[in-house]
C-alpha cells in the first residue's frame, strides 16, 4: 500500500469538501480499491501506486475547477471522475503524450481524445472532428511535439486557411505574417505549453516547426513531417485537395475542423465535408468523432454546443418536411 497527503491551502473547506466531505466520499465511492480520508485540511489516499495517481490527478482537476469557478457541484464532480474514474485496466498504462512546460502533463482527459492518439499511431492520416474547446487541436498539436521530441519526424509544419470571420484582414495593422498572426494564435498558445521559449524561437528560426497559412503550401512535398491542418471546415475542395496530395515519404498527418463553424462565404461549400464523402471508404485514414462529452473548456460551453445542435436538428427536420410539402414536381 502506498499513501499520499493532499494539503489544501487557503481553500473554504466547507465549499470545497462539501457538507459532511460528501464531495470527497463522492470521490472515495469511485475509487473502491483505494482508501480516502479527509481531517481537517488534509486528504489521505491509501492504495496502489497507479490508482493513487490518477485520484491525485482528478484532485487537482477539482482544484483547478473550484480556483476557476469558486464552487464544485455534484455534478462536477461526475463529469471529472468519467475522465479520470474509469477502471485502470480500460485506460492506457501511460496515458502521457508529453510533459510541457512548468510540470505540465499532456494527456487525453476524454475516450474520444484516447481514440485520437490511438488512431494516429494506426494511420498515417487521420481527421478529427468536433466543436470547439473539444482539444482536437491541442492534442494534435501534443502528438506532432512528441513525434518530434522521439526523432519520428524531423519537422513539425502547421497550417490553417486565413479565412475572414466577419474580419477584414485588410484593414488590420502591419505586414501579411502580422495580419495572420491572429490566426495562428492557438497553435502558437499550444506550442508555448509544450516548448520552452528559447527553444521554440529557435525551432521557428531554423524551420524545424513551421507555422503558415495554408496557401503556403501548394507545390511543396512534406516529408520527413507531422503536419497539421487546423480549421479544415474553412478550406475550399480545391485546397484540401492540394493540401492532401502534399503528403510525402515519413509523413504524419491530422486534419482537424468543426464542421458547425463553417466561415466560408455562403455559397462556397467546405472543402472539408467534401473530402469525408471522397474518401470515407478509403483504408488507412482514421476519422475520429469528438463531441459535447469531450469539451474540456468551462462548463457553459457544453452547454452552449447542446444547444446550437438541438437547433440545427430543428432545421433539418424542418427543411425535410418541406420537401415532403411539396412533393413531387
Amino acid at each position: 500500500m502506498v499513501e499520499k497527503v493532499i494539503t489544501l491551502e487557503n481553500i473554504p473547506l466547507l465549499d470545497f469538501l462539501g457538507m459532511g466531505n460528501e464531495n470527497i466520499k463522492q470521490v472515495s465511492a469511485a475509487f473502491p480499491q483505494s482508501k480516502i480520508v479527509s481531517r481537517g485540511n488534509e486528504i489521505r489516499i491509501q492504495g496502489r501506486a497507479p490508482e493513487i495517481l490518477r485520484i491525485n490527478d482528478l484532485l487537482n482537476m477539482l482544484l483547478q475547477h473550484f480556483h476557476r469557478f469558486g464552487h464544485i457541484t455534484p455534478e462536477n464532480i461526475k463529469e471529472y471522475i468519467a475522465l479520470e474514474g474509469a477502471p485502470f485496466e480500460e485506460n492506457q498504462k501511460n496515458d502521457v503524450i508529453i510533459y510541457g512546460n512548468k510540470g505540465l502533463v499532456v494527456k487525453p482527459k476524454s475516450a474520444n481524445q484516447r481514440k485520437l492518439v490511438e488512431a494516429s499511431l494506426k494511420n498515417d492520416l487521420v481527421f478529427a472532428l468536433g466543436p470547439a474547446g473539444t482539444g482536437k487541436t491541442y492534442i494534435a498539436v501534443a502528438l506532432a511535439v512528441r513525434a518530434l521530441k522521439n526523432r519520428e519526424v524531423k519537422r513539425i509544419i502547421i497550417t490553417r486557411p486565413a479565412v475572414e470571420a466577419g474580419e477584414n484582414l485588410g484593414f488590420l495593422p502591419g505586414d501579411l505574417q502580422e495580419k495572420l498572426d491572429p490566426y495562428l494564435r492557438p497553435i502558437y498558445d499550444a506550442l508555448s505549453d509544450m516548448v520552452p521559449s528559447e527553444k521554440l524561437k529557435f525551432y521557428q528560426e531554423t524551420r524545424v516547426i513551421e507555422i503558415a497559412p495554408l496557401a503556403y503550401m501548394r507545390g511543396r512535398t512534406l516529408h520527413d513531417a507531422f503536419v497539421l491542418l487546423d480549421e479544415a471546415q474553412n478550406t475550399t475542395g480545391e485546397q484540401i485537395k492540394m493540401f492532401l496530395t502534399r503528403m510525402g515519404p515519413n509523413s504524419k498527418v491530422i486534419i482537424t475542423g468543426d464542421q458547425t463553424q463553417v466561415d466560408l462565404p455562403k455559397r462556397q461549400k467546405s472543402g472539408l465535408r467534401e473530402a469525408l464523402h471522397v474518401l470515407k471508404d478509403v483504408k488507412g485514414i482514421g476519422m475520429v468523432y469528438l463531441g459535447g462529452k469531450d469539451v474540456i473548456r468551462h462548463r457553459l460551453v457544453k452547454s452552449i454546443i447542446e444547444a446550437y445542435d438541438k437547433i440545427e436538428s430543428q432545421k433539418e427536420s424542418q427543411k425535410d418536411e418541406d420537401k415532403r410539402g411539396k412533393g413531387p414536381e
